[in-house]
């Protein structure tokens, strides 16, 4: 398994998952029952039923990705959100840590953000 592979599959899919809220194109990405923390004080979910819920809750307008930092069969990739719940737009960033298992899929998913309660782009330099 190359991880740096299966980092940039688990990107691509997401930038082009998550604007069509497609759960089942996502899901896919993870073996069953993988852990899904989506934030740090937050117990862990399943995968599919965390994406389901956040689906529900928020809509993407944009999204971008930083290249993957791998070591081993791990791989931390930063993320910036810019989500829209009825007319307020919130702005999320953070760093998904990933854990992948022999066939590329994510078997132990974390992440770290923070948020603030407006629009705003990654800064220059951002993601790389």
């Amino acid at each position: 398994m190359d991880a740096r592979a299966a980092a940039r599959t688990w990107i691509q899919t997401w930038q082009r998952a998550w604007p069509a809220g497609d759960v089942d194109a996502l899901a896919a990405l993870y073996v069953e029952g993988t852990p899904y923390r989506s934030h740090p004080f937050r117990d862990a979910e399943r995968a599919r039923d965390y994406l389901s819920r956040a689906f529900g809750e928020e809509e993407l307008v944009e999204s971008w990705f930083g290249e993957p930092v791998v070591a081993g069969d791990r791989a931390g990739v930063e993320y910036w959100a810019v989500l829209r719940e009825g007319d307020v737009e919130t702005t999320i960033a953070g760093t998904s840590m990933l854990r992948f298992g022999d066939d590329g899929r994510v078997v132990e998913h974390r992440d770290y953000w923070d948020h603030t309660p407006d629009r705003r782009e990654p800064p220059p330099g951002w993601g790389g």
